[in-house]
């Protein structure tokens, strides 16, 4: 395979991006997928300060691979993760939920790299003019927190990149070497993934979600909370809770009470299957196992190698 964009930019072997997850992407998963030759990616937005420079320290002990944080630009407490990111040299930054204007001078004048998350061209070309190094392009099947333009992948990736020149990561639904070259026709650079390493052995989730998790069938998720910030869920007594409520057309003040504090965390971290937030994609109905997060990279790679040679010589 000839020079990627995206390998050369991130200095990593393999064009596959593992997500900055909530409560799922401590740095043994980051650590495990930076290793195989992806990249793995610390996710920010669950940890208070202390414990990410925690996983930076653990992260930066372990490994001289490239490595990324995911940072939500609507954290709370945002100073103190930067400072911990400068600190700590961290080479890459993926921002989200938020303007890309507000940090990438700051982080790319300590020489970072930085690559923010969108759902939609005209938020991609907002990031591209703001100097981002690379964008994210997320689609509607994605878990988590989401677009509210609800475009799927298949639309969003050729629209984005048609008005932007940076390199460009697909992300939402795409879960195997298939998916992955599919991504890839439509103009992408790389994938970023995330419910297939939920369900990897070095994932931060707990056992009982990752089970439930590879137990999904087609159909179990759903995006809710649209009023408040767009979020696809596993369903649950929780997720039953939430449609009961917007189907009655409870106000935002119900819902944000309903919703309350510390649900994603009690959910997918502590593993209450029943009361949790429980963020996984559509793509999760498509894999029944745990693996070790190196041994789903290179599953991957190979397959999208194998499924691009066999369409050569189609």
């Amino acid at each position: 395979m000839k020079s990627n964009s995206i390998c050369t930019l991130f200095g990593i072997e393999k064009p596959i991006i593992q997500a900055g997850m909530i409560w799922c992407s401590g740095w043994k998963l980051a650590h495990a997928v930076s290793e195989a030759g992806g990249l793995g990616i610390i996710g920010a937005g669950s940890m208070y300060p202390e414990i990410l420079r925690e996983h930076l320290s653990k992260m930066k002990a372990h490994t001289n691979k490239p490595f990324a944080v995911n940072l939500p630009l609507l954290y709370p407490d945002i100073e103190k993760h930067i400072e911990s990111i400068i600190e700590f040299k961290v080479p890459i930054v993926f921002t989200s939920a938020g303007n890309p204007k507000t940090w990438t001078h700051i982080l790319k004048k300590e020489g970072i790299k930085v690559v923010h998350v969108v759902s939609s061209a005209k938020f991609a070309l907002k990031s591209e003019e703001a100097g981002v190094d690379a964008l994210v392009a997320e689609g509607f099947e994605a878990g988590g927190h989401n677009g509210r333009e609800e475009t799927t992948t298949l639309c969003l990736i050729p629209s984005v990149r048609k008005v932007i020149q940076i390199p460009l990561i697909a992300a939402g639904g795409i879960g195997c070497g298939k998916s992955m070259l599919a991504a890839f026709a439509l103009g992408a650079d790389a994938v970023q993934i995330g419910s297939r390493f939920v369900a990897s052995i070095e994932s931060s989730a707990h056992d009982t979600f990752k089970r439930k998790v590879i137990h999904a069938q087609e159909g179990d998720t759903k995006l809710m909370m649209k009023q408040l910030t767009p979020v696809r869920l596993l369903k649950n007594e929780f997720y039953n809770q939430i449609e009961m409520a917007e189907t009655m057309g409870e106000n935002l003040d119900t819902l944000k009470e309903l919703l309350g504090k510390g649900r994603a965390k009690k959910g997918m971290f502590e593993g209450d299957m029943i009361e949790g937030e429980l963020e996984i994609g559509q793509v999760s109905a498509n894999f029944d196992n745990i693996l070790p997060a190196g041994d789903i990279v290179n599953e991957i790679w190979n397959e999208f190698l194998t499924e691009k040679k066999r369409l050569a010589e189609f």
